[in-house]
């Protein structure tokens, strides 16, 4: 939806230094009631993926999802989106090593951490977990990614790690991997294999 994604544009720009009257007129007009803050454009990504395969247009259902450009701005985020700002109820996901950056920005917008769907490790661990290695090398060769795979197994920094934590920083390694993957992984789950705070988010909405 196209005025969902200048609302997003619109809130990335005031964010970081630009004007509010933009986003302000847009929330008005979408009639944004939720905002969804996630770490990345990975993130965004899967969450965008579940939603479509479950037939939920977010957009219309006046749900902004917003990638924050990493767990340290969130308190600017949801400064600007949450009570103080735009007055949207705010929600996301976060990476349990970030938990303290979300407490602390979260507190200071009268948000709170229950609220917020939080991943063991990373939301790229909770979805090869999901689907095991096996299914994800399945998605890796149907993409044309595995003999970069195989290559990267036999770096020496790989050799001795568990083989889902070696799939997990491969998919960080190329620029552009990891979004690709955030919603080629999400579309491959089986229904009942939804990891939990992926599931959890957006039954939340």
């Amino acid at each position: 939806m196209a005025d969902m994604t200048a609302f997003q544009e619109a809130i990335t720009t005031w964010a970081t230094g630009g004007s509010d009257g933009p986003a302000r007129d847009l929330a008005e007009g979408l009639g944004a009631r939720t905002a969804v803050l996630l770490e990345g454009l990975s993130d965004l990504a899967a969450v965008e993926a579940l939603a479509a395969r479950r037939g939920r247009d977010l957009a219309t259902e006046g749900v902004c999802v917003v990638a924050m450009g990493g767990a340290m701005s969130v308190g600017r985020y949801a400064g600007l989106l949450g009570p103080p700002g735009l007055g949207l109820r705010l929600t996301g996901l976060c990476d349990e090593g970030e938990r303290g950056f979300y407490e602390r920005g979260l507190a200071r917008s009268q948000a709170s951490l229950e609220d917020i769907y939080v991943c063991a490790a990373d939301l790229e661990d909770e979805l090869i977990r999901a689907l095991g290695t096996e299914g994800v090398e399945e998605i890796l060769l149907a993409e044309g990614d595995f003999r970069s795979w195989q290559t990267f197994q036999r770096q020496p920094a790989q050799h001795g790690r568990p083989r889902h934590q070696q799939m997990r920083r491969f998919l960080g390694t190329k620029k552009g991997r990891k979004i690709r993957y955030g919603r080629l992984l999400v579309e491959a789950l089986a229904p009942d294999r939804t990891p939990p705070p992926l599931d959890g988010l957006l039954a939340s909405l």
